[in-house]
């Protein structure tokens, strides 16, 4: 086996599109977007025999602040996590793969984090050995191989209100198909992740993502109006058969207009109606830990799934010292901006996907 940082690209997305667990977080073109987007760093790891892949490894270092501060405010985030071929043959390659990686990791990032968006249980083994520790993360997946009646009726009644209540009251929703037509989706996301006091990354994130990815059909990206403005929008990954929920947020002065509920609707109709079988939710927080969004997503009819997240800390010291300063600043943020947000419904607080 040999460690490459390289792959070419017809390569490596034949082996992602004939992996069962292959994801659009684990292609090129995702790679390309990422790249594109100040204070994002992504990487490639990969374990080869001979010219096969057996494993491959995408961390993209994310830096919220450059320059002194940069120590403080990197990570290394695996949308997706580990890809590796079956069994002991995979276990093998993903070890070789990750002592490579720690040894080799560039850029001082606080942490490495897996996030697993399959199950991951044949590999948590090989995960301990290399200091990566286990925490529960939940989600919500919608089955999509039924008839539009039964995914109608397995939303909650509320849901089906709602959504009733977006048609009658003229709400519209529309396809973005152009990068240049980002801004006003992107001011609705900014609103809400600055309400919650989560970073976001830049508008060249879903520019990018526009250009690259939704010619290739691997997202759609929908806007919610009402009364001749923007008031919903909806950023949502397609690749093999499955809908992943990248992003979303609504203007909350709309709240009653149902923008996050017509949105959600529209994308699963026009998922079943497309033959794609699963609708990722993108996340709902961890278990013991009360987390509105959850509860939404809870009333969509999906199944509650547990594949956890891997966690491996480079810096004990600086971590501590950044989580301190990370919570200072929100709170110096919450009493600058309160009562002068006006961003999305409250289940529309971000999960970092």
């Amino acid at each position: 086996m040999r460690i490459v940082r390289s792959l070419p690209e017809e390569d490596w997305g034949r082996f992602v599109a004939g992996h069962p667990q292959g994801t659009v977080f684990h292609t090129p073109e995702m790679f390309r977007v990422f790249d594109r987007v100040p204070g994002y760093r992504p990487e490639l790891w990969a374990a080869l025999e001979e010219d096969r892949i057996l494993a491959l490894w995408l961390p993209v270092q994310i830096t919220l602040k450059s320059g002194l501060f940069r120590a403080f405010t990197t990570r290394s985030v695996v949308f997706g996590g580990a890809l590796c071929v079956p069994e002991k043959e995979g276990r093998e390659a993903l070890s070789f793969l990750l002592g490579a990686y720690d040894r080799g990791i560039r850029g001082s990032p606080l942490l490495t984090e897996s996030r697993n968006i399959s199950d991951a249980a044949p590999y948590q083994a090989v995960f301990r050995e290399h200091g990566f520790v286990f925490e529960e993360h939940l989600n919500y997946h919608i089955d999509l191989n039924r008839t539009e009646q039964d995914l109608w009726k397995s939303l909650s009644r509320s849901c089906r209100r709602n959504v009733r209540l977006a048609r009658s009251r003229g709400l519209v929703v529309e396809d973005i198909i152009e990068a240049g037509s980002v801004g006003s989706a992107y001011g609705l996301l900014r609103d809400v992740f600055s309400r919650v006091r989560v970073p976001l990354a830049g508008p060249e994130l879903f520019a990018a993502a526009l250009e690259i990815l939704r010619p290739r059909g691997m997202l759609k990206a929908l806007v919610a109006r009402a009364d001749g403005r923007d008031v919903g929008a909806r950023f949502v990954l397609t690749y093999k058969g499955t809908i992943i929920d990248w992003f979303g947020g609504s203007d909350r002065q709309y709240a009653r207009s149902y923008p996050e509920e017509s949105l959600i609707w529209e994308i699963l109709r026009w998922g079943r109606e497309r033959g794609f079988h699963l609708f990722d939710f993108g996340g709902a927080g961890k278990p013991d830990e009360y987390y509105g969004p959850r509860e939404f997503k809870a009333r969509w009819g999906g199944a509650l799934v547990n594949y956890g997240r891997n966690t491996r800390i480079h810096g004990n010291l600086r971590i501590h010292l950044s989580k301190a300063a990370y919570q200072l600043c929100r709170g110096c943020f919450k009493k600058k901006a309160s009562g002068s947000v006006n961003a999305g419904n409250e289940h529309s607080a971000p999960d970092e996907k």
